[in-house]
């Protein structure tokens, strides 16, 4: 009843006729004009005898409704021209979206996963997230939680139970190692990101031995555009997997120089390491050397620190900086060949993961979708 009033309170600021909806008695349920409500329409006792599904009677026209066990009812626009045939149909048609039944939560998750891979037309978006009751407007943000499964942990359940308001939060299962986290964003809340994805992290790591990581897309101001951030926490994770192998939280708005290097055909990218690399010589660094390295670029390259948590003597370092100076003829103490020497260590593990087969996105293809 509630449905049926909202829907003529709506369209009576747009018709310019008078429309309603009937029950079995012929009783006004609700109707454009409010006055009509509660009374009977005796004119429509020979269209409920009727077994066409339109009928035009005293100068209007009535459209029997079938919504589920409710296919008693009827609506009725008064006028018998084509204009009011076309008002009456697309009434008929916005009051069957409101009255249809309860979609299930498993077709409300099929809908949100086809909004996120982009199967559905993005027409069609509203107007489906207004059947299943979903805010089309509404700021969110998409947290992609990718699980390794080497234990037996139902983390879906363990996240449904983190998130319960299905009204705010949604949670999908795209597969059996990843789970979406859509969420509204709360724009008031600065540290909303951080903290709900160190909110997952710790959960799931606390219920369960399952290695999580999480990537996390960029605010959508629409329904529709939550693909483009679906779309973004999957890079976050590809690239963040590349080059930030020790984190478990990678953000596409923070991924730096990882998601430049990303975008680099193959081909460039060995010019890039012939150019930078005389042959051979990045392979003849030592982990050790590597180790020694990887901590004075941690430390900003500030040898005294960089020392300390090494355990090693200043000259220790001194002479193995000299030493990757030699090899590579770049001196990692200069800002500029330290730079180009993180670039290209970058690039080669970028390389490396793409020839294993890690990589099963194309960088460019991506981008420009």
């Amino acid at each position: 009843m509630e449905e049926l009033k909202k829907c003529m309170r709506e369209a009576a600021s747009i018709l310019d006729k008078v429309a309603g909806v009937l029950n079995a008695d012929a009783v006004i349920l609700a109707s454009t004009d409010e006055q009509l409500e509660g009374r009977e329409d005796q004119n429509a006792r020979a269209v409920f005898l009727s077994d066409e599904p339109i009928v035009i009677s005293a100068g209007k026209i009535y459209q029997k409704l079938n919504v589920g066990d409710k296919n008693s009812l009827t609506a009725f626009i008064e006028g018998t021209d084509s204009v009011a045939r076309n008002y009456l149909e697309l009434l008929t048609r916005w009051i069957l979206s409101e009255l249809k039944e309860p979609n299930t939560d498993v077709e409300q998750e099929a809908f949100l996963k086809n909004v996120l891979l982009e199967n559905e037309l993005p027409g069609d978006v509203p107007l489906k997230a207004r059947e299943y009751k979903i805010q089309y407007t509404m700021p969110r943000i998409a947290f992609l939680v990718r699980i390794d499964h080497a234990e037996e942990v139902d983390c879906l359940e363990i996240m449904q139970n983190l998130f319960p308001d299905r009204r705010s939060s949604f949670v999908l299962a795209m597969d059996e190692e990843t789970i979406v986290l859509l969420t509204d964003f709360q724009k008031d809340d600065s540290d909303f990101i951080d903290r709900t994805a160190a909110t997952i992290l710790d959960t799931i790591n606390a219920e369960s031995m399952a290695k999580v990581r999480i990537g996390i897309g960029m605010v959508a101001d629409t329904l529709k555009d939550s693909a483009k951030s679906y779309r973004e926490a999957s890079l976050a994770l590809t690239v963040g997997n590349i080059f930030e192998n020790e984190t478990y939280v990678m953000r596409y708005d923070k991924l730096g120089l990882g998601r430049l290097i990303y975008q680099l055909p193959p081909t460039l990218c060995h010019m890039f390491l012939d150019e930078v690399f005389p042959k051979g010589a990045y392979e003849s660094l030592d982990s050790e050397t590597l180790l020694t390295i990887q901590k004075f670029f941690e430390n900003n390259l500030n040898g005294s620190e960089t020392s300390r948590q090494l355990f090693v003597h200043r000259n220790t370092l001194v002479y193995r900086l000299d030493k990757v100076q030699k090899i590579t003829s770049l001196d990692l103490r200069s800002f500029d060949d330290a730079v180009l020497f993180k670039l290209a260590s970058m690039v080669r593990k970028y390389l490396e993961k793409q020839e294993k087969g890690s990589l099963k996105n194309n960088a460019s293809k991506w981008w420009h979708s």
